[in-house]
């Protein structure tokens, strides 16, 4: 049985006491780097400019341990050292999905949490936090191509697969990888401000705020059904012509289904209806035609959108921003970009 945890409310962080916020940042073998440098340059910049944050590096055993890039990261103490601390930040990385988490680092997660005023995941550190309890009844997120795998894995999570980043009371979780510097930023602002916060995106040269949420960055329709799904007549036909007549009447045809067979398949398989999985569809073909260089009208006519109009409408429910914004944001060098 996994620990559920309690939201615990302590004094002696609220007081300012005048010294530095110490921020520990969690590591493992396998972290991503850039999980934990990225939000760590976050902070340290920050200092420039009058902030007053004291960072250190904690694994289980308070060895060094190994990134994804094969550098060793060096590390200042052990996770069950940490004691009264503003924030514990836990990064992600490939080794925390799809197999089992050390126990042992999960362990330390959930006890760290009783000694620090804010707790904090970059990526897939989500799934450090789950394991433990951490996230029960609360609202998180974690990198798109995993939000599906959090919530079925653990159903007392409210997965938010959008957002860059989440908080939910002193919890906050956080997209893939450099979304921990957009975490980041945001704690920084929390901490000392708007006008300082200002100063430490525009030293880094990052976005303060991006627009638009990870789905951007991802693929919507990710997989198909199963090769024996009941499904595959209908999947197969929208992949082979997404411009054309995609009815709920005219797939379950294909199918050899009812449409409301068809429909409750393709929420259980899925997670979606057969429009929306149709307006997916659509939308990856859009952005691949935005990626070869077509114009948005040329777009909305090959991914079957009919107008322009259209495609600004679903692009922005979608995405979160316009074909216009993404064709300038994604636009490679060869391109002029």
């Amino acid at each position: 049985m996994r620990h559920v945890s309690h939201r615990k409310r302590h004094n002696w962080w609220v007081t300012d006491s005048g010294g530095p916020r110490a921020v520990v940042i969690v590591v493992f073998d396998g972290v991503k780097l850039l999980d934990a440098a990225g939000p760590a340059e976050v902070f340290a910049e920050a200092n420039r400019f009058g902030a007053d944050y004291r960072l250190e590096f904690a694994s289980v055993d308070g060895r060094d341990v190994m990134t994804t890039i094969g550098t060793r990261f060096a590390v200042t103490q052990t996770i069950s050292a940490i004691d009264a601390v503003d924030t514990v930040m836990v990064a992600g990385g490939d080794v925390l999905v799809g197999q089992p988490i050390d126990p042992n680092l999960v362990a330390a997660v959930r006890g760290a949490s009783g000694h620090t005023r804010r707790l904090a995941s970059v990526c897939t550190g989500s799934f450090i936090l789950a394991q433990a309890g951490l996230l029960d009844g609360r609202r998180a997120t974690t990198h798109w191509r995993h939000g599906r795998l959090l919530a079925r894995a653990f159903p007392e999570i409210s997965v938010e697969p959008d957002a860059i980043f989440v908080q939910d009371g002193n919890v906050f979780t956080s997209a893939g990888v450099s979304s921990g510097i957009d975490l980041a930023l945001g704690l920084v602002e929390l901490d000392y401000g708007s006008a300082l916060v200002r100063e430490v995106a525009r030293s880094l040269v990052v976005y303060l705020k991006r627009s638009g949420g990870q789905s951007q960055f991802s693929v919507l329709v990710e997989a198909d059904p199963a090769p024996t799904s009941a499904l595959r007549p209908a999947t197969d036909a929208i992949a082979a012509d997404p411009t054309g007549d995609h009815s709920v009447k005219r797939l379950a045809a294909q199918a050899s289904l009812s449409t409301r067979q068809l429909t409750r398949l393709f929420q259980s398989e899925l997670g979606t209806t057969p429009a929306r999985y149709v307006e997916m569809v659509r939308v990856d073909v859009a952005r691949a035609a935005l990626d070869a260089g077509h114009s948005i009208t040329e777009t909305a006519r090959l991914a079957g959108f009919g107008s322009a109009e259209t495609l600004r409408r679903v692009f922005v429910s979608h995405l979160g921003l316009s074909p216009r914004a993404y064709r300038d944001r994604f636009r490679t060098a060869a391109r002029g970009g």
